[in-house]
């Protein structure tokens, strides 16, 4: 083969050429797939074909079979479960046969605690700095500054409670969710 260069050390132009397009091509496969990662962690997940819901689970994480939860709680009970996000979520029971179409998150408009539903005051009751929410999760007394945020609730198939996002009108305050 001729050398263009008229030295035998030093490739010709094609030789140099596929080799600067292996180097780049070498380098450029590293840098993207080391960038992967790190650009799908600031992507939000897409939501499921089911509208981004969840099953609802019990404290030992197993799912909440809707026959086997209304034998076990009475009308008006307030329950925990885990729900969207993994944040606990209370599941109302409305009466014998049905639950609630709403769901509540149960963490805090203020400080983020966990608010434990008093069944005595029926209200929760937020034990790190006295907030109050009625009933439905309206706040009444502050500090909190926003209402719990809604879910809705719904009986699969299976028989199983799904938990999907509230993007509708809060019909506790009539205003848009401040949660969407």
């Amino acid at each position: 083969m001729a050398q263009l260069s008229g030295n035998p050390d030093v490739p010709d132009m094609g030789r140099r050429q596929f080799m600067n397009l292996l180097t780049f091509g070498t380098i450029t496969g590293t840098a993207l797939g080391a960038l992967y990662p790190v650009v799908k962690y600031f992507l939000p997940p897409s939501s499921s074909a089911g509208g981004g819901g969840v099953t609802a689970k019990d404290a030992l994480g197993n799912d909440v079979i809707v026959s086997d939860f209304l034998n076990s709680h009475a009308v008006g009970d307030r329950v925990l479960t885990q729900g969207l996000k993994g944040d606990p979520t209370y599941v109302v029971v409305e009466s014998d046969s049905e639950i609630a179409s709403f769901g509540l998150n149960a963490v805090c408009t203020h400080l983020g605690c966990v608010v434990p539903w008093n069944a005595a005051e029926n209200k929760f009751m937020c034990p790190c700095h006295g907030s109050q929410y009625n009933n439905e999760g309206k706040v009444v007394r502050g500090p909190a500054p926003l209402s719990l945020a809604l879910v809705h609730a719904d009986v699969t198939e299976d028989g199983k409670i799904s938990l999907t996002p509230w993007t509708e009108t809060d019909f506790r305050t009539g205003e848009d969710p401040w949660w969407a």
